[in-house]
């Protein structure tokens, strides 16, 4: 018998066609502590870890107090999957803290080649629709941060402007570790590094900024339609992405 590869089963859990194990639940409340370390999660009085075993600890109470009803609501087993706030503040804590110039590095490869800045040649509605949506947010990264992306029509490379990635790695390294969180998170489920940043700049909508992460996408539904399985992963990255801007305003304390 053949055995099964990781990507495959990867595919059957993102799909629904798999659920892994779940611990079962094995407290009775989840409250928010001052602590010196900022506010602590506890579980029946006793403090939550890290993956990594490092206190589970935010610094704004409304973030805490959503981790908080995380934990509260789960049923008889603990789902990770149904607690963003948790995974995303233990990846704050486990993976970003301490590890700035390392997960800024990694923000800014997307920025180099920014899916905003790579532009159709045809058809005139998909140019339009480029167009249209992305320079202004183009324009918003020149005016208010200095960062002047070059965008070009086809998929061959164009290296970004020094000053440019300059203005980005100033930006970034200036995020707390939550944000940076964020940031890291939405860049990767849409591709953009300016998408990530203007989402948290408030200078596009949720909604708005979903549409400019797919517009190729969406333009090829439009003409030859989506199928099931497409449909299925698309809808898990919206709620990821849901997640993340929920996360990244708690973190704020908005």
């Amino acid at each position: 018998m053949v055995s099964e590869s990781a990507d495959d089963k990867a595919k059957r859990l993102l799909t629904g066609q798999e659920k892994p194990a779940l611990p079962r639940r094995f407290y009775a409340a989840a409250s928010v502590a001052e602590r010196p370390n900022g506010l602590q999660i506890l579980l029946d009085g006793r403090p939550v870890k890290t993956p990594l075993k490092a206190p589970l600890a935010v610094p704004g109470r409304a973030l805490a107090d959503a981790i908080a009803a995380e934990w509260m609501v789960q049923g008889e087993h603990i789902d990770p999957h149904s607690m963003p706030c948790t995974r995303l503040a233990n990846t704050a804590i486990d993976r970003v803290a301490g590890r700035t110039a390392d997960i800024v590095a990694e923000i800014c490869e997307f920025a180099a080649s920014d899916l905003v800045c790579y532009r159709a040649d045809s058809p005139e509605g998909l140019v339009t629709r480029q167009s249209e949506t992305w320079d202004p947010l183009l324009g918003w990264m020149a005016k208010t941060l200095g960062a002047r992306f070059v965008a070009v029509t086809g998929l061959v490379h164009e290296p970004q402007p020094e000053p440019t990635m300059v203005a980005v790695r100033d930006y970034l390294t200036a995020c707390d570790d939550l944000a940076l969180t964020a940031v890291h998170n939405l860049t990767t489920l849409t591709g953009s590094c300016v998408l990530a940043v203007t989402l948290r700049e408030g200078v596009i909508s949720a909604d708005a900024g979903w549409a400019a992460a797919h517009i190729d996408e969406d333009w090829q539904i439009e003409h030859w339609g989506m199928d099931e399985e497409a449909s299925r992963r698309r809808a898990h990255y919206r709620r990821e992405y849901d997640a993340t801007l929920a996360f990244m305003a708690l973190a704020a304390g908005e």
